[in-house]
Parts: structure tokens; sequence; C-alpha cells
């Protein structure tokens, strides 16, 4: 008899409910439209250059300007995948718990940080970050977000749509530098959810680093952050600015029955990837991170 590869039809609604709830970067994924990469692991995007306005000439009419057009390539480059196996006994006797809560907490607590981590080290990588260390109660974070927003706002990226992406550190500086005067209220709410009307999205800093290293899975798997990368304390990232890419995902089930090497439940998950930043819309993106780097 063939053997038989369940597709996890089931859990395919699992895996993208956790990863919208959990995410933190889920949200840019429709920046700019999904892109197809159908039959290629690249495609090409054109990026156009035209020139300014000259004077025009009453005797010799418009000045002539050339257009330019040349083409960016976008390669996918994070194929990435896990084997994993649960015992038919070890699951039956944890009343099934074992195998089915696999999908869920794999998804929660390897896959979605990897990514995360994965795309804010890549946004990292396209621009030169500003440098300086926070300390809680003495940086000035307010200004730093506040020359990060001029230097956006000179550079034309929209100021609707950008969102603050922010560590826990700089997040904690950030309160500590905001004065509320309280009213009758029965509590106080000290969370910010908006800052100068871009969203705010509070990051924990394992995730949120200029580098990091994807385990190859030979001695060890998941992700950790490169020595000599940075910490990042925010990052402001404008949608338009980047391109989120998830070429094949793909989990697959195989019950005890159906694996052919083991008594067990099977799951193999798969996750061709990328994360993008367009050359022309780089500066929809401004990182400022520690000053000392990671062991």
């Amino acid at each position: 008899m063939a053997n038989t590869i369940a597709l996890a039809n089931k859990f395919l609604p699992i895996l993208d409910e956790v990863y919208k709830r959990e995410s933190l970067t889920s949200l840019l994924d429709a920046a700019n439209g999904e892109i197809e990469f159908l039959g290629a692991n690249a495609v090409k995007l054109a990026k156009m250059t035209l020139p300014g306005l000259g004077d025009y000439s009453r005797a010799n009419g418009y000045p002539h300007g050339d257009v330019g057009l040349a083409w960016e390539t976008l390669t996918l480059s994070k194929d990435r995948g896990i084997d994993l196996e649960v015992d038919r006994m070890d699951n039956e006797e944890t009343l099934g718990i074992a195998f089915g809560r696999l999908v869920e907490q794999f998804m929660r607590t390897s896959v979605v940080p990897e990514v995360d981590a994965y795309r804010f080290a890549k946004y990292s990588a396209a621009v030169t970050p500003v440098k300086a260390n926070i300390t809680i109660g003495t940086t000035d974070v307010p200004a730093l977000i506040d020359t990060a927003e001029q230097v956006m706002g000179d550079n034309e990226v929209p100021t609707e749509g950008r969102i603050l992406f922010i560590s826990e550190t700089a997040y904690a500086g950030l309160k500590s530098k905001i004065t509320r005067i309280l009213a009758n209220e029965r509590g106080v709410q000290r969370n910010i959810e908006v800052y100068d009307d871009m969203r705010v999205i509070r990051v924990p800093q394992g995730r949120f680093n200029t580098a990091v290293t994807l385990n190859s899975g030979a001695s060890s798997f998941g992700f950790a952050p490169t020595a000599g990368g940075f910490k990042i304390n925010f990052m402001i990232v404008h949608p338009s600015a980047v391109k989120n890419a998830v070429k094949f995902e793909l989990p697959k089930i195989f019950t005890p029955d159906e694996n052919q090497t083991k008594d067990a439940w099977k799951f193999q998950y798969r996750n061709y990837h990328d994360a993008f930043v367009l050359e022309n819309k780089v500066n929809g993106i401004y990182v400022h991170c520690a000053n000392t780097a990671n062991a």
C-alpha cells in the first residue's frame, strides 16, 4: 500500500490564526500587495527615475528630459523546515496533548519569533542605523523619536501609516518621559498604543536585532542574535517600503499507521520565504539601535 500523506487541512486555520495573533510583522505583509514567485525563486520589479522641471523657452519650447527604468531583483533565500515525531503511546498517555498541542506551540514559540527576527534584521541591513544606548529615566527617548520623524519627513516619507516598533527598554524610557495629569480616573492606564499618529508595536529584544543567525539544524535549531550585531531600540517603518513574501508554506501530518519508519505521529513543516526593502523606498525605514554590540 502506498504511503499516504495527510495534508494538515484542519491545522491550516490554526497556523494562520497563531501567525496573525502572535506575529509582530504580519501587519506589513500586504503593504504593497503579494509578490508572485510562480515558477521561479526571483522576481523583477520596475523602478523608474524621472527628472525635475526645467525652464520653458519661448524660442525652443520644452526642455528635454530622460526617463530611466531599471529592474530590481528580489530573490528568495530562506527555505526552512522541521520534522517532529511523537510516539503513539506518548500521545495516547497524555490524552492526545503531546501531539495535539504541537502545531500551535511550534508556530508560537519557534516559527513566528524567527520570522519576525529575520525580517527586522533584513530591514535593518538596508539602512545605516543611528546608534546610542538607552538608559531608562535618563535618555530622552521622545527626542530620539522626534529626530527620526524629522529625518523621515525631510525625505518625504508619508506620515500616514508609519509604524513604530519599539523594544521594551525604549518603551519604558518613552513612558518615563511622558507626563500624564490624572483627573477623576479610578485607574491608571499608561500604555502607549499610538504615538504621533504612529501605531506602537512593542517587540521583545530577542526578536529585535540588526543581525540574526538562522541555525541549520545540523547541530542546533532556531535562530540567535549574531555576534557583532546590535540590539534595536526602535524602528519606524512605512509599510510601502517593504515587501514580505512567502512562496510556500505547508504543514504535513502522518498518522502512526502512515509513518513508515516509526509507530509515531509525524509533523513536517516547510516555509520558503523572505523579506525585502525596496531600493527606491529605503527612506521609509529608520533604525535606532544600541551602541554596544552583541557578544
